[in-house]
């Protein structure tokens, strides 16, 4: 069952992080950026600070997602990001990224009218696949400083949402 996350749901999203972000990640990421991610996106501080910017979804012990406003597209349309959306080794592949992603889109919508909503996604990760299948098209590409001199080599994906 899929529900906005609060503070309380602070453990539970570190618990899933820690196997999920660790397991989609190991093939990509050097134990030490590993860390340093861990702890830059995952840390106590980091999640209150995003739950304060934006949204969590969470399926208990399943998965999650989570978004924030960012600003407006070249054309003036409100732009969200999808920040986060992992599902747990036993839960892949059940329809629940998919429920997930698709509360994320009702979230915005309830928002906007009209918005873009995109997503960072490194370039060698496997759910590339999964984010083109939901609609989602590679708008650009970069490589992004995140500090202590690493980056995320990533696609940015974008989808447009609107009310119907």
């Amino acid at each position: 069952m899929i529900r906005q996350a609060g503070i309380q749901d602070i453990p539970a999203i570190r618990v899933m992080a820690d196997v999920v972000f660790r397991r989609t990640y190991k093939e990509i990421l050097s134990p030490e950026q590993m860390e340093y991610m861990m702890d830059m996106m995952y840390s106590e501080e980091s999640l209150q600070r995003q739950l304060e910017e934006g949204v969590f979804f969470i399926d208990e012990g399943r998965g999650y997602a989570s978004a924030r406003p960012d600003g407006a597209a070249d054309d003036g349309t409100p732009r969200y990001h999808l920040e986060k959306l992992y599902v747990m080794p036993e839960a892949q592949k059940t329809g629940l990224g998919k429920q997930l992603f698709e509360t994320v889109c009702d979230w915005v919508k309830s928002h906007e009218a009209t918005a873009l909503l995109e997503l960072n996604v490194n370039r060698y990760n496997p759910s590339l696949g999964f984010y083109e299948h939901l609609g989602m098209t590679r708008a650009r590409s970069g490589d992004f400083p995140i500090g202590n001199g690493y980056y995320m080599n990533d696609y940015i994906m974008a989808i447009e949402l609107s009310r119907q």
